[in-house]
């Protein structure tokens, strides 16, 4: 499956002042099939390492760390020397070697000519621990579940994700064309963007057999809970994990630790919501009341909401049926609309965003999605149904009067004055927009 962080590969191989690279993500988001893909195409040597297929492969990073002894003893493992010349060296699930990262600040010190890419199914946690990180000493890139947009390449209508990319917000879509983008668009919502999942339904066409696939997954992050963090530890972030459906099934979806564990408070769960984030698990957004510059700065961070990384987890989560598929727009409205914007804040993620922000008002007026992009700051506001009700997007408006306002909607791409609205499946074009 192509993958638009692929050129983002390129970029680094070319770029002179190349570091090694950390490449984060949830399990099975696909880092490993990425970076073996872009080993074996983009150089003539390739040399894959699984810490955790072959924990043996940790020993050489015991002690003498400098690099011409690793390459040698690793060399020696192989049974091939390792060139730097036009060889690719990829450190697989090395989440639990600390050695293994301290490593790389002296590949970048004293021998920069390696190529090197490391990877780790929880290393955003394993960051976190350890005081040995190469602070300033690597690159990082971030892999995310496939967005829509790749998902309309794997599902072979690469042309309508380039007329997509190419679009004048101005105009509509031919009907039968919107229609279709939002067939396939409700399609994503159940699969999600995991590659296995998806792989799958292309081979089988079956989504009972995709949605197995969704429950190993969903039970391989439950084990990594137990693996990774201590018994007491383990409990909480299980229930704070389960509870994330129901919490978005809310009507404002804002995340209440009463509903993980009766009379919960925050800091019995701070640590778990990090942990989550880390793990790439989860993306956050955080209320605001005054949209300024810069927006973290006015980010209330008592009062956010927690989205999964995939919508067809989500749905695996809530146990959802299929048949939802055929309905016209049921799948926008259940659960309160929570599918949609548990899709657009993984679309903003995956687009550059890395911090999301919301606005309410005491009014109880609010706004899905409060976005900075320069020195602008622009309202985002996603509806589940055809509605052209805009009354939050209008307080925000007589408050704080941004150049442009944006909805996501079932409906077709329109523009009224400084009004644009998004159809749901073209999110990611917010970004592009601005």
């Amino acid at each position: 499956m192509k993958r638009i962080l692929y050129k983002n590969l390129l970029d680094w191989k070319r770029d002179s002042n190349r570091k090694p690279l950390l490449l984060q993500g949830a399990r099975q988001v696909g880092k490993t099939y990425l970076i073996n893909e872009f080993g074996n195409t983009e150089y003539a040597h390739f040399v894959y390492l699984n810490f955790e297929q072959s924990p043996g492969l940790s020993t050489f990073f015991k002690g003498d760390l400098t690099p011409s002894v690793i390459i040698e003893n690793l060399g020696l493992y192989l049974g091939q020397a390792i060139q730097a010349e036009n060889t690719l060296i990829f450190f697989d699930e090395i989440q639990s070697n600390p050695e293994v990262l301290t490593s790389l600040k002296y590949f970048r010190e004293l021998a920069p000519d390696y190529h090197i890419i490391a990877a780790g199914s929880l290393l955003g946690v394993s960051m976190g621990k350890k005081s040995s990180f190469p602070v300033g000493k690597v690159n990082f890139m971030m892999m995310y579940p496939l967005t829509f947009s790749e998902y309309l390449v794997a599902f072979g209508e690469e042309l309508l994700e380039n007329k997509l990319n190419t679009m004048n917000v101005s105009e509509h879509l031919p009907e039968v064309l919107h229609q279709k983008l939002i067939a396939l668009y409700k399609m994503y919502l159940y699969l999600g963007g995991m590659p296995e999942v998806l792989q799958n339904y292309l081979d089988n066409k079956d989504v009972a057999k995709a949605r197995a696939i969704q429950e190993e997954i969903l039970q391989a992050y439950t084990r990594d809970f137990s693996k990774y963090t201590d018994k007491s530890q383990a409990i909480k972030t299980a229930e704070l994990w389960k509870s994330i459906p129901a919490q978005l099934a809310r009507e404002r979806k804002k995340f209440k630790y009463s509903n993980v564990r009766s009379g919960a408070r925050a800091f019995t769960y701070e640590q778990t919501i990090e942990w989550l984030k880390s793990a790439g698990l989860i993306n956050l957004a955080y209320q605001i009341s005054t949209p300024k510059i810069p927006l973290s700065g006015y980010a209330d961070h008592s009062k956010f909401k927690v989205f999964m990384l995939d919508s067809g987890l989500l749905g695996a989560m809530l146990k959802l049926t299929s048949a939802i598929i055929l309905e016209p727009t049921a799948l926008f409205s259940e659960y309160n609309g929570a599918f949609i914007e548990n899709f657009v804040a993984s679309e903003l993620v995956a687009s550059g965003y890395n911090e999301l922000f919301y606005w309410a008002s005491k009014s109880e007026a609010e706004v899905d999605f409060i976005v900075q992009n320069g020195a602008s700051i622009y309202p985002l506001e996603v509806k589940s149904g055809l509605s052209k009700n805009k009354k939050s997007l209008v307080s925000y408006h007589e408050k704080y009067n941004p150049k442009l306002l944006f909805r996501c909607s079932p409906r077709n791409f329109t523009r009224d004055g400084n009004f644009i609205n998004l159809p749901l499946y073209a999110a990611f074009l917010m970004k592009k927009q601005l």
